[in-house]
Parts: structure tokens; C-alpha cells; sequence
């Protein structure tokens, strides 16, 4: 799987990182996994015409103690497979980064 991870977290960066996905990413009712939607600004042309039947689209994220792991995978809500369902072209995988460093400044999380 491709992914964005962030290894060898301290104990209160994992505190901090878990109370953020909490508050703003927590739709699912799985422990430790959390969903990042895309805006639909992201979408591909594939993703954009399959949103109402396939969407939302998100990134799912894997949070344990030790580490906090973002998949490249674009997965849609309400399919499990589709060709809609993809890894992240360059705009998304770049917003996906973006979106995780600055979060983690926000909430003053070393890395």
C-alpha cells in the first residue's frame, strides 16, 4: 500500500493527533481509523462523475501510538470497487501531505 506515514510518535503528539481525528475525521466506527473526504475540487473526471453513486471520497487514515499512516488510496463511501476507486493522482497526493503537515503545525505536533 502506498501511504504517508509518520513514525516514532511521542506519546502527546499521539494525544494530539487522536483528539484531532476525533473531533474532525471520525465518521467510522472502527478504532484507530479515521477518514479524510476530499473536496470535490479534487476529484478526477472519473471520481466527479461518480459521486452521487460511489461518494464521498475520502482518505483513510491509520492512527495507533506508534505511528499515524495516511493511504494514498482514494476509496469511495459507498463502493468498494470501482474504477473510480484509485491511488491518489499528483494534486491529490500533494493536498493529502500538505493537509497532514499543516495539521500537525496547527496542533504543534513534532514530526
Amino acid at each position: 500500500m502506498k501511504q504517508y506515514t509518520i513514525d516514532e510518535l511521542r506519546v502527546e503528539d499521539y494525544c494530539k493527533i487522536r483528539s484531532h481525528m476525533e473531533e474532525f475525521h471520525n465518521d467510522n466506527c472502527i478504532e484507530g481509523i479515521y477518514r479524510i473526504f476530499l473536496d470535490d475540487n479534487l476529484l478526477s473526471d472519473e471520481q466527479k462523475e461518480h459521486a452521487s453513486e460511489c461518494g464521498p471520497f475520502y482518505f483513510a487514515v491509520e492512527l495507533d501510538s506508534q505511528s499515524a499512516s495516511f493511504e494514498f488510496l482514494v476509496r469511495a463511501k459507498n463502493k468498494i470497487r470501482c474504477g473510480c476507486i484509485r491511488y491518489a493522482d499528483k494534486k491529490q497526493r500533494d493536498w493529502l501531505i500538505d493537509y497532514v503537515d499543516s495539521t500537525f503545525n496547527q496542533i504543534s505536533v513534532i514530526t
